[in-house]
């Protein structure tokens, strides 16, 4: 398994991590163990969950699976911002929450720290400087390591690291976008910024939720399972990103991997593996054979030929599809 850099950490991590919103949920308890173990015996160090993954049945596996003396060999990544409950005050990027969000995490992961605390989202209404101050006392207590940011936009990240500099807090060390061959907004302006300033990149959704898979005949119709079908139906953010010009340019994508004697699937995740600027990419896999085909993915190399038949179905930084779910933040794609 190909190491890289963890941004200006001085900690390197696997190329590819382990995304474990299905563990628990999607994937039944017996099953999603035997994924964990397969992701440690390959080398995968990088482990990804959120609070709000099956409302913490993400966490609890995680803790279960991390038992005996497995904790130390991972890096332990988590996130916070979505409610976990009903309460109103359950939610966003308040001292009040990310302490409270934290302590719970910590004790469904069965751990005294994680590695990696990321704000799941943006929080508009609440000052970065309330934060950047409550994920500082975190690591000053011992019970974070790092801090980093998912899905937020690059002017966003900057003005959290002109905070911490300004007020001697601790800094963002990561961004997790979305980056696929559906949506690559990324590369006009956070990637760039991210390889100036040194912030891992970690993305995800390489695969576009199965799109690039062929997983979707139409727009309207999601697969039995799937997680527009499970979560929200087709008028839900997920549903809202698959589009029909979107299914239109996966087709073709297809055409161009088995043109090349590849699957689908293993050309899209081998894309994003080998883009520019990226740290390690989250698969997220459903089944074992989902992780097989990841693990698969690290070997591949695209030829030249093949990249820039790509960037003609979907040219660089452009979108198909919504992955960024931004509307009245920075507009569809």
């Amino acid at each position: 398994m190909l190491r890289r850099p963890f941004g200006r950490t001085g900690v390197t991590v696997s190329s590819l991590g382990l995304g474990c919103m299905n563990l628990g949920d999607a994937t039944p308890h017996d099953a999603a163990l035997r994924i964990v173990d397969r992701a440690l015996d390959a080398g995968i160090d990088l482990l990804d969950t959120a609070d709000c993954y099956g409302n913490g049945a993400a966490e609890t596996l995680l803790g279960e699976a991390l038992q005996g003396g497995r904790r130390d060999r991972v890096f332990l990544a988590t996130k916070a911002h979505f409610p976990t409950s009903a309460d109103p005050k359950d939610r966003g990027n308040s001292r009040r929450h990310l302490v409270r969000a934290c302590e719970a995490s910590l004790r469904r992961l069965r751990t005294d720290r994680v590695d990696l605390l990321q704000v799941h989202r943006p929080d508009f209404a609440t000052p970065q400087d309330e934060t950047l101050a409550a994920l500082d006392d975190l690591v000053r207590a011992g019970k974070v390591v790092y801090v980093g940011t998912s899905t937020h936009p690059a002017w966003f990240v900057m003005e959290g690291l002109a905070i911490s500099e300004r007020r001697g807090l601790c800094r963002y060390v990561s961004e997790q976008p979305p980056y696929n061959l559906l949506d690559r907004r990324i590369e006009t302006e956070l990637l760039p910024f991210a390889q100036r300033h040194g912030i891992a990149i970690l993305p995800w959704s390489p695969l576009a939720m199965g799109m690039l898979a062929g997983r979707y005949a139409t727009a309207g119709e999601p697969p039995p399972g799937s997680r527009v079908a499970r979560l929200g139906g087709t008028s839900g953010i997920y549903g809202q990103r698959v589009t029909t010009t979107a299914l239109e340019r996966a087709a073709l994508v297809a055409d161009v991997a088995r043109a090349a004697g590849l699957e689908p699937a293993l050309l899209a995740m081998a894309w994003v593996h080998q883009r520019p600027g990226v740290t390690a990419v989250l698969c997220g896999p459903r089944t074992e054979d989902q992780l097989e085909l990841a693990l698969r993915a690290t070997d591949v190399t695209l030829p030249v030929e093949l990249l820039t038949a790509l960037d003609a179905i979907q040219p660089p930084g452009t979108a198909s599809a919504d992955f960024l779910n931004n509307r009245g933040v920075g507009g569809p794609p």
